[in-house]
This record gives C-alpha cells, sequence and structure tokens, in this order.
C-alpha cells in the first residue's frame, strides 16, 4: 500500500505517517506506530475506538487498521493540504500563508467538528488535543480534527469526567486538566484548547514559547 513506505509525510513520538494508496487507486495516509509498547497499545485502541464512531465533514475518516504481531497501523484519508500549522505561523520558514477569510473559514468548521464529537454521536468523544497540527485541510482547504491518541468516550449525560493523568499539549491544554483543584473536566477543555487555536489563528504566531518556558 506505502510501496515500501518510501513518502513520509510527517512523524512525532507516535511514530510515522506515510503515503498511501489502496487498489482503488484512493490515496490514503497510513499512520504507523513505532512500537509495540503499552502507551502506543492504548494510543491504537484510543484511535480505533474514536474515530471508528466519527462521521463528519470536519473530522477525518478511518478507513482501517492494522494489528499484526510487533506493527499497529491506522489507514486514514489522505489531507493533501497537511496540517493547519503550516499556514497560520510566520515565523516557521517555508510557510505558506492563507487569508483571514478562509482562516475564518477554517475556524468555523473546527467548530462544527466539535460539537459533532461532543453532542453528535451516541458517545461523547473529547479530544484533548485540539492544536494546529492535528488540524488537517483537504484539497479544499476544509479542515479536520485528526489524532484521537488522546481521546476518550464517555457517555453523553456525563458532565464531569474523570481522568489519571494530565493530557494534552503545553499552550492549548485547560487548566483543569494541569490543577485538579481548579474545577471538573468536561467538555469545556476541549472548548478551552479551540479558544487558544483561535488566538494563534489570529495573531499568526504560537501562544507558548517553548523555549522561554523549557
Amino acid at each position: 500500500m506505502t510501496n515500501g513506505f518510501n513518502h513520509k509525510l510527517g512523524e512525532g513520538g507516535y511514530g510515522s505517517v506515510y503515503k498511501g494508496k489502496l487498489q482503488s487507486k484512493r490515496d490514503v495516509a497510513v499512520k504507523l506506530l513505532s512500537k509495540f509498547s503499552k502507551p502506543n497499545q492504548q494510543q491504537f485502541i484510543n484511535e480505533v475506538a474514536a474515530t471508528g464512531k466519527i462521521r463528519h465533514v470536519n473530522a477525518v475518516q478511518l478507513i482501517g487498521f492494522c494489528a499484526e504481531r510487533s506493527k499497529l497501523a491506522l489507514v486514514y484519508e489522505y489531507m493533501p493540504n497537511g496540517s493547519l500549522d503550516k499556514y497560520i505561523l510566520k515565523q516557521e520558514q517555508g510557510n505558506v500563508s492563507i487569508s483571514y477569510e478562509k482562516i475564518h473559514d477554517i475556524a468555523i468548521g473546527v467548530a462544527r467538528g466539535i460539537e459533532y464529537l461532543h453532542e453528535g454521536c451516541d458517545m461523547q468523544i473529547l479530544h484533548f488535543d485540539i492544536k494546529p497540527h492535528n488540524i488537517l485541510l483537504d484539497e479544499n482547504f476544509n479542515p479536520k480534527i485528526s489524532d484521537f491518541g488522546l481521546a476518550k468516550l464517555y457517555p453523553t449525560d456525563n458532565i464531569n469526567v474523570s481522568l489519571t493523568a494530565a493530557r494534552g499539549t503545553m499552550g492549548y491544554m485547560a487548566p483543569e486538566l494541569f490543577y485538579k483543584n481548579i474545577g471538573g473536566i468536561s467538555y469545556k477543555a476541549d472548548v478551552y484548547s479551540f479558544g487558544m487555536l483561535l488566538m494563534e489563528m489570529a495573531g499568526r504566531r504560537k501562544n507558548l514559547n517553548t523555549i522561554e518556558y523549557s
């Protein structure tokens, strides 16, 4: 499918993503987890459980998955314009700028995707990692929420939910995920992350200077 994993689209702590093609000639993105470890097994289970329930124009579609011996892989629809961070962060060398009109349309699409995750499924899906890197863009720059490795599923009537550990990315993570005494954890954590995303989209710069806080 990937022709020997020769076209890498990106990589992260989870592993690497490669471009592939189905027998039907449809382009796909194959996310190959780096190690068959317990954290990666849990991330794999989270993604399959969450994305398997999702059918929305603003959330990436899971086409299939593989769990064979030591290999864990997820097959997603291919998003030719990559992730949103390439278009809104001016200081990153080589980034392509897009208009504020298009940024507005992308923001509306992401908001609709988050609303669907929280209210449109038979289970409430909390993403816990809304950020530019996890917003993918199709050929028409329509946004789709991706990377559900940190997601959790809860009954729709759960107002507050429980977590055993903080999850998310600094600069986008809601305070209650970090400081448990602030308040209960709920869908509002994703809303907070979306607000931080909007600030980056409007200002075209990172909210958090990782060098300053390292």
